[in-house]
């Protein structure tokens, strides 16, 4: 009987060091899970940052690019008060417009072509149908207003007259 509550004895301590040393490991790894969560909390909010800044900086560049458009605008106003050649405004207008797009397209803006192409609802909004003979079914006619894309997303769809048979109408 000795020998048995020796050897239970003996089972039980290796046990408890068993168990002790498991509850060490698992409060290391808990440590380090607990570090692990700081440091990725750190990283994402210093990504965030990052991402914020370079946003602010995108921006910053169109502004400046667009202070330019503005001052263009404002010497031509200036000049076509001063002047009666109305043809020398207009040439300042739409210098300081080809300014304004340039500006807009080296931030990735595209000028949607519309004329001559088959209707597309994911770029083209129909205004509406015009009867015809001369152009081909459902081919746009008539911008009514531009549209753009951004890189490859449609941020503003053209506003078309699309041609159709004619006696339908819409």
């Amino acid at each position: 009987m000795k020998k048995k509550r020796r050897s239970e004895s003996g089972t039980l301590k290796k046990l408890e060091a068993a168990l002790k040393q498991e509850r060490e490991k698992s409060s290391e790894y808990l440590n380090r899970l607990t570090y692990l969560q700081a440091d990725f909390e750190n990283y994402r909010k210093r990504v965030e940052k990052s991402l914020r800044e370079v946003a602010q900086l995108s921006k910053e560049k169109l502004i400046v690019n667009l202070l330019n458009v503005i001052d263009e605008l404002e010497l031509a106003l200036r000049s076509g008060r001063a002047t009666e050649d109305k043809q020398a405004l207009i040439e300042g207008v739409e210098m300081t417009l080809k300014k304004m797009d340039t500006a807009l397209a080296e931030e990735g803006l595209a000028k949607i072509v519309a004329v001559g192409k088959a209707f597309n609802p994911e770029k083209h909004e129909l205004v509406t149908k015009v009867p015809t003979k001369n152009h081909n079914e459902n081919v746009i006619i008539e911008e009514v207003r531009k549209g753009y894309m951004l890189k490859d997303k449609v941020i503003r769809p053209s506003m078309v007259k699309i041609a159709t048979s004619v006696g339908v109408t819409s």
